[in-house]
């Protein structure tokens, strides 16, 4: 058995086993315990609630990661306002139950939580271990001399969390702990936390050398030698030559960080279309191996030039990125990895190979699936610095002072070892004085944090305005390793040319043609972030509660801006049909052939979307002519008399017919039917399937303006978790069975609540055909 599987079977074991029996812990030397089971949970401030002999038996029992937030109505009177999307806000409270094993008195134990939103406060059997403002950021607190071991002695860890002063926000943050906790109990030498370091200074398709730092803590009151063991794991799963470091000694009460070189030969390089990754396994021994651990990284090198923009392996990448919150849309902010899932791969569709964490620290599995999917991610850290900014007056800037580096130097250390990340953002669009000693201070203090703890990243941040800030003339910009700028395409341009050494990138930019021909047209620019990739709860104006500047809605649906998007940014041959919606080219545009009044609709304004050398269009079969594409890009447009029927575009490239699309007239709804991205999910937290139900007529053309109430249901081996569509002014709650159709579909989000068998879905709406669809339980 190699030495991975090993290790996650040991994992495995102490999960299962622990906590409730005694065993030898000495030959298990770290044990991850995710630990989200069965929490106690009141939506409300309980006075003495962190006190071990408080009554919790009345409260809800259930399992995290929880956002209760998302469970609440949006109403026009809640505090969060604009920014939070009118979703609830408060204090709650949360309680652990758990005993410990005697064999583990002896060993070092430690609370880990991925994100707690907001201002959190924890104990353990009634002990203050501490607060964390920033609800985005991970934290760890040590348990060791606060524990109970042993049959019959429990263990309670309590957690006040508290987003009550609003509005705290300019976009949807959610409320609990809203991530995954674990339980870590390691040996008394031990590797510290986030101390394994892993760069890769040299890469070519030849050889590559893997540099590994690991930080070791000796908690003990003697000292020790130890020893680095390390080896390398390829993406196949094979596992190479063991390499030891020197002897160390660390004295009692310190750590000491040892530094290894191990070289590559032909390494399988990490790389957009081809993210290869290795596994670095870690052990530290003392006599024998008192802890280990497994980092995954992967083989790159990355680079920022005045004049290529970015450099990925040695050859230019354009990013291709967008902008993502941190919601999932009807999940809210406990978002299972099966949403970032499905989300990124429609972004990968479309051709985007870029994100940015707009605008904090994000979980750790999704940049885990960031990893594996070959995106490169600007890993921001903040949307504020000590200046406030409209409805988010009760936010993090109140905290900045005092948490600013910390919550950096936390991120970075978290968050370094993932192939993914190129880059590091310390702000977003800050309102801070940026023209006075104060202002540079702030920026060259986060940078240099970063610098500190990740030597191998450049640092930017998102300016907004610099001729306002006057960041381009008063020497800030040259602080900057990589000058960012939202929006004002124009000005990053103008800038570079007056400062052709300086290394510039889109920060976030709009969807116009002028600001893609901005970074097609000037190779020095590295990239771009669209704003946004989804849609997202927040700054919407009621009755809306969702912005919809999305490529994609809050139920993931392409929107029109989408599918011009994928036709300059996909490799594939691109051709998409479009109109407006109205008489006289008024309204949005739209992708369907069936008007909402035809006795009206007489001529349509089509344009296409292509990276087609030509299209040719047909109406019923009959060819209205082929035009070229456009060398600036712009949609080929054409005016078509209306007759219902089918509208079809072939796109051809060197006269071979490469892309087609077609729409159809759509009749009365008729019935609805079901499909589902998963026809197969497993029993766990994180796997889910999207079924999407659309209102079709009797030939099951899609009907674009059906807005039948769709009821859920299922049976079998699952449950509807949450239900949407799209409607940026929708108010029903999102757990609600019942959803309207929004432009003639909604979806249901299902779950596995049993671990085999199957699930079968429906969907109802008085006057169609019932929707019926299964999927299996693995």
């Amino acid at each position: 058995m190699d030495m991975v599987r090993w290790i996650k079977k040991i994992m495995l074991i102490g999960f299962f086993v622990f906590p409730f029996i005694s065993r030898s812990q000495d030959t298990i030397p770290r044990q991850t315990i995710l630990f989200d089971k069965d929490w106690s949970f009141i939506q409300s401030d309980m006075q003495g609630a962190d006190k071990v002999g408080f009554d919790d038996t009345k409260w809800t029992v259930l399992d995290l990661p929880h956002d209760w937030s998302i469970f609440g109505q949006p109403d026009k009177d809640n505090p969060t306002g604009s920014g939070g999307g009118y979703m609830p806000a408060g204090i709650g409270w949360y309680r652990k139950h758990f005993n410990l094993s005697k064999a583990d008195a002896h060993k070092r134990i430690f609370i880990y939580f991925d994100g707690v939103m907001a201002n959190s406060d924890v104990w353990i059997n009634g002990f203050h271990l501490g607060e964390r403002p920033y609800g985005y950021i991970s934290f760890a607190y040590e348990l060791t001399g606060h524990l109970k071991f042993g049959k019959g002695e429990t263990n309670i860890l309590s957690v006040r969390v508290d987003n009550s002063v609003q509005p705290a926000s300019r976009y949807y943050t959610g409320a609990g702990i809203y991530r995954h906790v674990h339980l870590i109990i390691k040996s008394p030498v031990y590797i510290d936390k986030w101390g394994v370091f892993i760069t890769t200074p040299q890469v070519s398709s030849e050889k590559a050398t893997v540099n590994i730092t690991t930080t070791v803590f000796n908690s003990t009151n003697k000292r020790k030698n130890i020893v680095v063991q390390t080896s390398l794991v390829s993406p196949e799963g094979k596992e190479g030559e063991v390499f030891n470091s020197q002897t160390k000694s660390i004295e009692a009460g310190k750590s000491v960080s040892i530094e290894q070189n191990i070289p590559v030969i032909n390494p399988s390089l990490w790389d957009t279309h081809h993210p290869n990754l290795y596994k670095a396994v870690t052990k530290v021994k003392a006599d024998k191996v008192v802890d280990e651990q497994i980092t995954t990284f992967g083989i790159r090198s990355i680079q920022f030039t005045a004049d290529s923009g970015f450099v990925l392996n040695g050859k230019k990448v354009m990013i291709k990125g967008v902008c993502m919150h941190h919601d999932g849309g009807a999940v809210g902010a406990a978002v299972p990895l099966g949403v970032w899932e499905r989300r990124l791969q429609l972004l990968k569709n479309i051709g985007v190979n870029g994100i940015r964490t707009s605008h904090n620290p994000v979980a750790p599995e999704f940049l885990d699936l960031c990893d594996r999917m070959g995106f490169l991610v600007m890993d921001e850290t903040f949307d504020t610095w000590e200046a406030n900014k409209v409805h988010g007056k009760g936010g993090y800037q109140e905290f900045f002072k005092q948490w600013g580096l910390i919550d950096a130097r936390d991120q970075v250390m978290r968050d370094r070892n993932h192939p993914s990340i190129v880059i590091y953002s310390v702000g977003n669009e800050i309102h801070d004085n940026l023209n006075d000693s104060a202002g540079f201070k702030k920026y060259r203090d986060l940078q240099n944090t970063c610098h500190r703890y990740d030597g191998t990243r450049p640092v930017t941040m998102a300016i907004l305005r610099p001729a306002t800030s006057k960041v381009y003339v008063n020497g800030f910009a040259e602080m900057m390793d990589v000058v960012g700028q939202n929006y004002r395409e124009n000005e990053l341009i103008a800038a570079h040319e007056t400062h052709p050494n300086w290394k510039v990138t889109g920060t976030e930019n709009g969807m116009t043609r002028d600001a893609w021909l901005a970074l097609r047209d000037h190779p020095y620019i590295a990239g771009q972030f669209l704003w946004v990739g989804f849609d997202y709860l927040g700054e919407a104006i009621w009755p809306n509660v969702i912005n919809n500047l999305g490529l994609f809605d809050h139920a993931n649906g392409i929107k029109p801006i989408g599918l011009q998007r994928e036709s300059w940014w996909s490799t594939k041959p691109v051709v998409h049909i479009v109109r407006k919606q109205e008489k006289d080219g008024k309204a949005t545009w739209v992708a369907d052939w069936t008007p909402k009044d035809t006795t009206i609709y007489k001529e349509a304004i089509v344009q296409i979307y292509t990276n087609c050398d030509e299209v040719e269009l047909f109406l019923n079969g009959k060819s209205l002519g082929t035009k070229p594409k456009n060398a600036d890009d712009a949609p080929i447009q054409w005016s078509v008399t209306y007759k219902k029927g089918t509208l079809n575009a072939v796109g051809r490239n060197k006269g071979f017919q490469v892309a087609t699309e077609q729409l159809k007239t759509a009749e009365a709804p008729a019935k609805i039917i079901l499909t589902a991205d998963k026809s197969s999910i497993k029993n766990n937290w994180n796997d889910l399937s999207y079924i999407t139900a659309k209102v079709v007529d009797a030939n099951g053309v899609m009907c674009p303006q059906a807005a039948q109430l769709i009821t859920f249901s299922t049976k079998g081996s699952g449950k509807i978790f949450a239900t949407d569509n799209g409607s940026t002014s929708n108010h029903e709650k999102y757990s609600s069975h019942v959803r309207a159709a929004y432009q003639g579909k909604a979806i249901a989000i299902v779950k596995a609540n049993a671990p085999s068998g199957s699930i079968t879905i429906k969907a109802n709406s008085p006057g169609l055909q019932e929707g019926k669809i299964t999927i299996e339980v693995q």
